[in-house]
């Protein structure tokens, strides 16, 4: 008896006749690398192929991060969108705990959510973007944990919304932006977790430094 073989040169073990041994080692083809060898990673395959599901997944967390919180720079340095503007902004921070140098916080808190949203929704300069706009979700749940609100949101209170946008930019650093960015040639989108590494240290380091100097 014979073996077939399927698509991919494996010995089909099961014939129209049943399930037989291989006899010999002539069955048996050393050439055929192991099933986690064809799964695994290519890393030489062009930088531009299409990985479907995956960069599209990607591209979807980074337009709503990035938009979202964009849009939430903007009511507080423009005051549009039926935003507070910088004093009122200001103001609100000094209500939340910070004495120092309110109105350069906004400034910097506002532009800070405008550009790094912008920049991850365009895929450039992810680990950097991504940690910018984590250490400011993370001062928001700091800010409202402080203020004794509980968890989920009631009457505008509460931290859950801050905890899921913190936890995409969180995500954002260690899968980096996928192909559909423009970061698609560097090497924090080809191998993102070192840089991941360093986004998240340099944004604990911000929201540490910020809690330090302005409160």
């Amino acid at each position: 008896m014979t073996t077939e073989s399927d698509e991919y040169g494996r010995h089909n073990l099961f014939t129209d006749t049943g399930f037989h041994e291989p006899v010999g080692s002539g069955d048996y083809d050393s050439t055929l690398s192991e099933p986690e060898d064809r799964l695994a990673y290519d890393e030489d395959r062009p930088a531009t192929t299409w990985h479907g599901g995956l960069d599209f997944g990607l591209l979807i967390l980074r337009v709503v991060l990035g938009g979202v919180l964009g849009a939430h720079g903007v009511q507080k340095v423009f005051g549009l969108l039926g935003g507070p503007g910088i004093a009122e902004f200001a103001r609100i921070l000094g209500e939340q705990g910070y004495t120092s140098q309110t109105t350069v916080l906004a400034w910097v808190g506002g532009i800070t959510e405008i550009a790094a949203g912008g920049l991850l929704v365009l895929g450039l300069f992810t680990p950097a973007a991504a940690g910018a706009l984590l250490a400011v979700t993370a001062n928001a749940v700091y800010l409202q944990y402080l203020g004794h609100h509980g968890f989920f949101l009631e009457n505008g209170a509460g931290y859950e919304f801050h905890v899921v946008l913190g936890g995409i930019a969180l995500a954002l650093l260690f899968t980096g932006p996928g192909r559909i960015s423009v970061d698609v040639h560097t090497p924090w989108r080809r191998r993102p977790v070192p840089f991941g590494i360093v986004g998240f240290v340099l944004a604990a380091g911000a929201m540490a430094l910020v809690v330090t100097l302005f409160r």
